[in-house]
């Protein structure tokens, strides 16, 4: 599903506002269920969520978090719900044999750092975890999900569009309202610049929760290839015009576009036309590296670019894993 454009609109529209009753009865479900006490797994859970639907940037986040913890000794476990698995009973993602169709696309990402289980079952999942060995949990999604209690909750805002209209599924983005978030939330980290992801901040400092600001960052040397090259970029990802607009600040020639719904699943039919207009172009064709996972062997005949989280000032996540010790 691709999110509607007026959700990101500063002021709910014609339609936002139609839709706003059914919007509340959407949110005021997810408060009660959010409200709901959770278990005990075991070993702490550090939950990586957003307050809206579709993508914040909650992978790289859970990525850089994972790193953080191995850096500090720790041994994470990542746990995954794993959009579009085939799977139901906790499984260990095995990045050889594993297709996206099967785990889904984020938890191969996700296990290229850290050992991650896929599981419909979040404490199912978490027991697998400590099963197999983790001393730490770190959760991909999950921030509205009660079913473990969680030792670090951190929410994630894309701050170009923070929360869109401000108003709940399906009138705005929002999984639930704001206010009814803000407790379930311990530390916010707002990626890329923008008044809505500010004003978020300022908000959760006035709360007295930690800001952590950052960016994604291309990796360095697929960037400097493709400063100044001719480009068809695709991507099927929650906002794919943020990807598009990284490419031209790298220096890449967008000659042309592909949007697709989050998590699409990509046709052989799709990729031959992608790749037969890059070929009449003569220009390279380029994806993200979430995209390139659900490709298979395809993958191999495009150019893809990573992104990692870097955070401002590392040294404030530090802190707040060192409080789980």
């Amino acid at each position: 599903m691709r999110a509607p454009a007026f959700w990101w609109k500063k002021a709910p529209t014609l339609t936002a506002r139609l839709l706003s009753p059914f919007g509340w009865v959407y949110g005021a479900l997810t408060t009660r269920r959010m409200n709901r006490a959770g278990d005990d797994c075991g070993p702490p859970v550090i939950c990586i969520g957003n307050f809206v639907a579709g993508g914040a940037g909650k992978t790289p986040t859970a990525i850089a978090v994972a790193q953080a913890l191995l850096a500090q000794g720790r041994k994470p476990f990542f746990l995954s719900r794993g959009y579009g698995s085939t799977t139901g009973a906790p499984r260990l993602v095995d990045r050889a044999r594993d297709k996206a169709a099967d785990v889904g696309d984020e938890p191969l990402l996700l296990a290229a750092i850290a050992p991650c289980i896929v599981s419909a079952d979040k404490l199912e999942g978490a027991r697998a975890c400590a099963a197999a060995g983790a001393d730490v949990i770190v959760m991909d999604d999950g921030l509205q999900n009660p079913v473990l209690i969680k030792a670090l909750r951190i929410g994630v805002v894309d701050g170009a569009v923070g929360v869109g209209n401000g108003l709940c599924v399906p009138a705005g983005p929002l999984r639930a309202p704001l206010s009814a978030q803000w407790p379930h939330v311990d530390a916010l980290v707002v990626i890329g610049q923008g008044e809505p992801g500010e004003a978020l901040a300022h908000a959760a400092e006035a709360l007295g929760k930690p800001v952590m600001r950052g960016q994604l960052a291309p990796e360095p040397g697929m960037a400097m290839g493709l400063a100044g090259r001719e480009v068809i970029a695709f991507a099927g990802i929650g906002r794919p015009e943020k990807f598009f607009d990284t490419l031209r600040a790298l220096g890449a020639e967008v000659v042309a576009t592909e949007a697709f719904p989050d998590h699409h699943a990509f046709t052989a039919r799709e990729i031959a036309g992608l790749q037969g207009r890059a070929k009449r172009r003569g220009a390279a064709l380029v994806t993200t590296e979430k995209d390139a996972v659900r490709l298979g062997p395809a993958a191999g005949q495009l150019l893809t670019l990573p992104v990692r989280l870097a955070l401002e000032d590392p040294t404030g996540l530090m802190g707040l894993l060192e409080r789980l010790r």
